[in-house]
């Protein structure tokens, strides 16, 4: 009986000894803006969903596991989603079994109860080991996780992008974002004793191509990350919405991101043995329409879908012309206009002030609905009006003027033209007058750029209020007022003479 033990014993080790390494398959999305629901075209959680079960089925037969990671900004972008606070689609996640999210600059458009409500309603951990107490310092939500696999184990660090500091500074509180390199070489060590692979989770965003936004305040990005710190083996990125259609590798580690809008998903398979990765894959899944979506995600989603549609598809008014949104980070255009004249129409005010990044979609020619407002003004932004000097005014020309095409801070304006040279505002004219410095002007802007939003911390503190009126509600008021439109101008009121040839 003792020989048959030793040789069962031994036969053990041998096939231990020639067993092949741990396959992990890790799916990632980041940047999928309420986009739960797919379309004819393809995309949306449902056919995610597919994937990922199939891969769970086949890797289980070989042993392996799976990994489903979101690298943040789930909310913001659809009507549907938006009314409900994105609870389709952090419950379509939690049926998906994401194993962990990161937080994201857009988790941050709503009241913090919002965000708790996320959280309990999906049930995985919201990562953020640099989204802390002011007071305190200690982080709001999980800093890492580790997921035991058992022959080998992944920890999992979530990294925010120190730009919410600016972009969505209204709701923080007194919650901040500190340094997230910085972060990262304080939870490293503990993690690596923890973990034989170690991921970065991050929403910070890929500037590899050294175009980095300009914005008041110092942040990290991926590939910056991976350069500088040693001992990451993947950073899962999100942000800046990088279709990377095969993963990268930076200094060893193997950066990652997907897209955005849920038309992708991300799918890494590592091989590892004895704790090291000994081989890997990576690529970017499109999630065409020929992908069957998962039916049970398909029917709870779709029947939130449902709900509130009568009211978001009722018409408010129609347009004989196309309304253009889709330039407005880099070009003044009828449709940033007619938003601007409407928060001046709504409060009165001298001067409208608009940032082009809170103007999401364009208006097709024909009936406008209550769902195509919210589609272009989906953040719940009110207006807020202040009491601006002209000097105040100058310095808030003076900062747009800097700002490079392409950037969320581009100011659009009513009441005021200026001209643009050098970097600087020249000209300026409010309602037709010359600009008085020291006249106290009533400027209405939304309430993200009055508490300092995209980096318009010159209004941060003003003298002013909030009126409570939503943009979006405004915008329908106004459209209503007007009636049909059959033209509406986009002549620039902030006229850039650099680019004049």
């Amino acid at each position: 009986m003792k020989r048959v033990l030793g040789i069962l014993v031994v036969m053990v080790l041998v096939l231990s000894v020639f067993a092949g390494p741990n396959h992990l398959v890790i799916f990632h999305m980041n940047d999928t803006h309420a986009h739960v629901w797919g379309t004819e075209d393809g995309g949306g959680f449902a056919r995610a969903a597919t994937l990922i079960n199939q891969a769970r089925e086949e890797v289980a037969k070989e042993g392996g596991s799976v990994l489903f990671l979101h690298a943040g900004d789930v909310n913001t972008g659809i009507p549907e989603s938006d009314q409900l606070d994105a609870v389709p689609d952090f419950l379509a996640l939690h049926y998906m079994g994401l194993d962990a999210m990161v937080l994201g600059n857009h988790e941050f458009d709503k009241p913090f109860e919002v965000l708790e409500k996320q959280y309990e309603v999906a049930q995985f951990p919201f990562l953020g080991a640099n989204f802390v107490d002011e007071k305190h310092g200690g982080p709001i939500f999980e800093p890492y996780i580790i997921k035991d696999y058992g022959d080998f184990s992944v920890g999992i660090i979530g990294l925010v992008t120190e730009q919410t500091k600016v972009l969505e500074p209204i709701y923080l509180g007194e919650n901040t974002i500190v340094d997230a390199e910085e972060t990262l070489k304080k939870y490293l060590p503990i993690v690596q004793e923890k973990a034989d692979v170690v991921i970065v989770l991050g929403h910070l965003g890929y500037y590899a191509d050294g175009r980095r936004p300009y914005l008041p305040v110092e942040f990290t990005t991926s590939d910056e990350l991976a350069e500088n710190i040693s001992g990451v083996d993947i950073i899962i990125d999100g942000h800046t919405h990088t279709l990377l259609e095969t993963p990268v590798v930076i200094n060893n580690v193997i950066v990652a991101q997907a897209g955005d809008n849920a038309e992708n998903i991300g799918r890494i398979d590592l091989w590892i043995d004895d704790g090291r990765i000994v081989d890997w894959r990576g690529e970017v899944i499109p999630l065409t329409s020929d992908i069957p979506e998962d039916p049970f995600i398909k029917m709870f989603t779709d029947a939130f879908y449902q709900l509130g549609s009568e009211a978001l598809n009722e018409v408010v008014e129609e347009t004989k012309v196309y309304l253009d949104g889709e330039h407005a980070r880099s070009d003044e255009t009828n449709l940033s206009n007619l938003i601007t004249d409407s928060m001046i129409w709504k409060t009165g005010a001298d001067v409208a002030l608009m940032n082009g990044g809170g103007i999401r979609a364009s208006i097709e020619a024909g009936d406008i609905t209550y769902r195509d407002i919210l589609t272009v003004l989906p953040f719940g932004n009110t207006l807020y009006v202040l009491e601006l000097t002209g000097k105040d005014i100058m310095d808030v020309l003076n900062y747009a003027a800097k700002i490079p095409d392409g950037q969320g801070a581009k100011l659009h304006v009513a009441g005021l033209t200026a001209e643009i040279k050098g970097g600087k505002a020249t000209n300026v004219k409010i309602n037709g007058e010359p600009i008085d410095l020291n006249r106290t002007y009533k400027v209405v802007t939304n309430n993200y750029m009055a508490s300092g939003g995209d980096g318009y911390t010159m209004l941060a503190g003003k003298p002013g209020y909030d009126t409570y009126f939503r943009d979006a509600d405004a915008l329908r008021e106004y459209i209503a007022h007007l009636g049909t439109i059959e033209d509406y101008t986009s002549q620039e009121r902030l006229i850039e003479l650099d680019q004049v040839k």
